[in-house]
């Protein structure tokens, strides 16, 4: 096998038929790269760190030309749309005759930039003709791949004159969506008694729950002090303060000033909660979390990035609501493990939501989520005694391997 940045290991390549290529091999690029590792037989792996984006999408195709060593066992190769597939087998032909599957976690087209004069055209296009020399393409989601294809006839009109047409029409036939496979961990160990008995409801009893919690939803119409909770909920276990987890990069794209501004809110409304920010930190931090982690400090659990997996779950474990306000998400890890983990979510009606979440935990405004966390903070009770309608297991490797293995077999001779 070989892996890494052009080391060889063990084995020639010989005996591979799967080309794993990823330029940018960090977070969710490098968690599916390992997972096909791991699971398809036969396979070579050529990466490079998950540093510099930018300059990975512009020259990994020729670093890649220069290491991947011509083998004729190669049947298949695989990349993610952050390599320029079309420069890399125009410099290596032999490359030109596998069966070409690119692999789309986001795209350049709709990712959103602070000002529109800040986008790149030149990663967008990339893309396209990417695309048109791809056999097959993949997009993690629905919302993924029709907002790609929707976009292409627009941005081509950036090109001041001699403009390509129907490039969309011939793309879109290659198309198809794949689910980002997740593997998801047993939490049982980590489960707080409440999430671990809701766990291990049978699925009668839980509908039968569902459809009275239906009936004890927070009227907006009820004064405050209606809005009681049930006796037999007055434990000390589910009424403690609600746990609020955003569990997302720390960058403008996510919206944490959205998110913060609403839990400032509910802090001068008088309402009790506690707050753990997850998630990595770049280079550059938007300011507004200095501000919000002054203001917010007594309602603090955790702040800031966790290296260690376990204590991350641990964290979504103990937490009751998760959060999304980004204005980009392609299909949304981070909430699906939080689900996973037993949390409430509440996310945009809009980008990738609706297709996996819904419509009772999706909002349309910033109003909307902030009257939706404002009840939950007064019945806490209400989001620890839910069963999440999500089914987080149609997005597990177990049930997406099968699909990933006909992914990358070999085309028929």
């Amino acid at each position: 096998m070989w892996i890494g940045a052009g080391r060889m290991q063990s084995e020639g390549c010989d005996s591979s038929s799967v080309l794993l290529v990823e330029p940018f091999y960090g977070g969710s690029h490098k968690q599916l790269i390992d997972l096909l590792k791991e699971n398809i037989a036969s396979v070579s792996v050529f990466t490079l760190p998950a540093k510099k984006w930018h300059w990975r999408a512009r020259t990994a195709a020729l670093h890649f030309s220069q290491i991947i060593p011509t083998c004729h066992s190669y049947r298949v190769l695989f990349s993610s749309s952050v390599l320029n597939l079309c420069e890399l087998v125009a410099l290596r032909p032999d490359l030109a005759r596998l069966k070409k599957v690119l692999y789309f976690h986001e795209n350049q087209l709709v990712y959103p930039v602070r000002k529109d004069q800040e986008r790149d055209f030149q990663y967008g296009y990339n893309q396209v003709l990417s695309c048109l020399v791809a056999d097959v393409v993949v997009f993690n989601s629905a919302f993924n791949m029709e907002s790609f294809l929707s976009s292409i006839s627009s941005f081509m009109k950036k090109i001041p004159d001699h403009r390509p047409k129907d490039l969309d029409l011939l793309i879109r036939p290659k198309c198809s969506v794949l689910y980002y496979p997740v593997r998801f961990p047993d939490v049982s160990r980590l489960l707080p008694e409440h999430k671990l008995l809701r766990r291990l409801m049978p699925q009668e009893e839980k509908q039968e729950e569902q459809q009275t919690q239906g009936c004890d939803q927070e009227d907006p119409h009820q004064s405050e002090s209606d809005q009681k909770p049930h006796p037999e909920e007055e434990s000390q276990d589910l009424m403690r303060p609600l746990h609020i987890v955003w569990p997302h990069r720390w960058e403008h794209d996510k919206n944490p000033e959205l998110f913060f501004s609403t839990l400032i809110k509910l802090k001068e409304r008088k309402l009790d909660f506690h707050v753990s920010v997850l998630g990595e930190t770049f280079t550059d931090v938007p300011e507004i979390f200095g501000e919000a982690k002054r203001q917010l400090e007594a309602h603090i659990l955790n702040w800031g990035y966790l290296p260690g997996k376990e204590d991350y779950l641990r964290v979504l474990c103990e937490a009751d609501v998760v959060i999304s306000t980004a204005n980009h998400e392609f299909f949304g890890v981070a909430m699906l493990e939080a689900v996973h983990c037993g949390c409430y979510p509440l996310c945009p009606k809009a980008l990738v939501y609706p297709e996996i979440f819904p419509a009772e935990y999706l909002y349309s405004t910033p109003e909307q989520l902030c009257k939706r966390l404002q009840g939950l903070c007064r019945r806490p009770d209400v989001a620890r005694r839910h069963s999440v309608k999500v089914d987080t297991s149609s997005f597990s490797w177990s049930t997406l391997k099968v699909r990933f293995e006909a992914l990358l077999a070999a085309p028929s001779p």
